[in-house]
């Protein structure tokens, strides 16, 4: 979620003078996405800074910079781990919970309560033998605190939970994703442990079972919708067998966790405005924004803010880029203008980098490249591949700033140029959690409520008393 994807998707959604939910906000600033050791980030380096407060290495989850990608050895040791808010919130007894379009497993939501060498390690499958003494994130999630004690989880992802799992008509295997195949079911074990301890839980696989599930008796819920990712919005399957959008999921585990009498931490991540971009389709990816504002909007509603701290932010950049010059009132997803040097019209929104979908360019009976026109396709189609400069497996992050927006309590610290692990103090400090703990400083504060809207690949939301 960049700048240039907010602006094209406000365009796309209303027009030049329309807003999306968080721009209504009264505070932003502007984050840092760098890592310790890269420029670009990646997702769960990111995550780690805005959850856990501190900046790591590149593809690392919950761990800091003493841990390189893939060591296991040091990735064991506690001494590196960090610790995201959910379980400073568990510390001070809040309810906590996290909803994402990906996988449950994913390098967003897994920073929340795993610590791992490598994102890619969401099941066994994916572990190198030199790391079978490490635990994959799927198991850290069901086996291991905070993880075992989270309230609400709602994404994709069963694949990594349940071993040699099967494809559907609208379900396929994620074969970019790791598939558990060890023979343990986690789904079950989850179950098993929420039944030891005798609390009220509910398991949901599908629309039909989430539109059933009776708020009043679940305080544990688990909605695994997908063998891999939440199907795009624009071909989501919305019958009783499909999945629910990110609106619908996020109302729900709001009204679960809003029962606690001690408030509540919620993290829900719009996760496939990224993936997305990463194929270089604009126009899915700008929905994916809209439909991220709508569950932004959907929250508003639910919560008040004279008790309620609610952030909207973004991990990271993508290379998506908006392009001159085009009239006003036009669509955002159709051509510009002509280039002046070679006559062919360009998209007003092209790419820096993308996969072999995005080639911009062909060659002509004299053996010379020439650039595609574009005019001849619907560039306004889901389908369609904005063109690449550069051509690669996919199209890359950006490093650019990221901003975040604020409403509500203690909105006010965010108001200039900020280190993305910034994000996750202000949390703390505003909640009384973490090292903020029994503040003399905040003390004062009987109730306060905090939500956070994460986008790019994802939007958190976030919800104490």
């Amino acid at each position: 979620m960049s700048p240039d994807t907010i602006t094209a998707s406000r365009i796309y959604h209303g027009g030049e003078t329309s807003r999306l939910a968080w721009e209504h906000f009264p505070h932003i600033g502007i984050l840092k996405t760098y890592n310790v050791d890269r420029q670009i980030p990646d997702s769960a380096s990111t995550a780690t800074a805005l959850f856990g407060g501190v900046k790591t290495n590149f593809e690392v989850v919950g761990v800091d910079a003493n841990v390189q990608l893939g060591n296991c050895r040091a990735s064991l040791n506690a001494n590196y781990h960090v610790d995201s808010f959910l379980a400073w919130a568990q510390a001070a007894d809040k309810a906590t919970g996290f909803v994402t379009t990906t996988r449950v497993t994913h390098a967003t939501p897994a920073p929340l309560y795993a610590h791992c060498a490598n994102r890619r390690w969401e099941c066994e499958s994916k572990m190198p033998e030199n790391a079978a003494n490490c635990k994959d994130i799927a198991r850290q999630l069901v086996e291991d605190e905070p993880g075992k004690n989270i309230r609400v989880i709602m994404g994709g992802g069963r694949q990594m939970l349940k071993s040699n799992v099967s494809a559907s008509e609208f379900d396929p295997i994620d074969s970019w994703a790791c598939y558990r195949q060890d023979g343990r079911d986690l789904i079950t074990e989850w179950i098993r442990d929420k039944s030891s301890r005798d609390l009220a839980y509910s398991v949901v696989q599908n629309n039909e079972e989430l539109s059933r599930l009776d708020i009043d008796k679940v305080d544990y819920l688990l909605g695994i919708f997908a063998n891999g990712h939440i199907e795009m919005d624009w071909k989501r399957e919305r019958g009783p067998k499909g999945q629910p959008s990110l609106e619908e999921m996020t109302v729900t585990a709001l009204r679960i966790l809003q029962k606690s009498k001690q408030g509540y931490f919620l993290m829900v991540e719009g996760g496939m405005i990224d993936f997305a971009h990463h194929r270089g389709h604009a126009a899915q990816a700008l929905l994916e924004t809209i439909r991220f504002s709508d569950a932004v909007n959907a929250t508003l509603r639910m919560i008040d803010t004279e008790d309620t701290l609610v952030i909207v932010t973004s991990d990271h950049t993508h290379s998506m880029n908006f392009n001159g010059y085009s009239p006003r009132g036009s669509s955002i997803l159709e051509i510009a203008q002509k280039s002046r040097y070679d006559g062919i019209p360009y998209t007003k929104l092209s790419y820096s980098t993308g996969g072999p979908n995005n080639f911009a360019y062909t060659v002509n009976n004299d053996s010379q490249a020439v650039r595609i026109d574009p005019s001849k396709f619907n560039t306004t189609d889901f389908t369609y591949s904005q063109q690449a400069t550069i051509i690669s497996d996919e199209a890359y992050h950006g490093g650019g700033d990221v901003a975040v927006y604020a409403i509500g309590p203690h909105a006010h610290l965010f108001h200039s140029v900020h280190e993305q692990n910034y994000v996750a103090h202000v949390i703390a400090y505003a909640a009384n959690v973490g090292e903020y703990f029994n503040s003399a400083a905040i003390s004062h504060i009987r109730r306060l409520n905090v939500i956070i809207l994460y986008g790019l690949i994802s939007w958190i939301l976030i919800a104490y008393k």
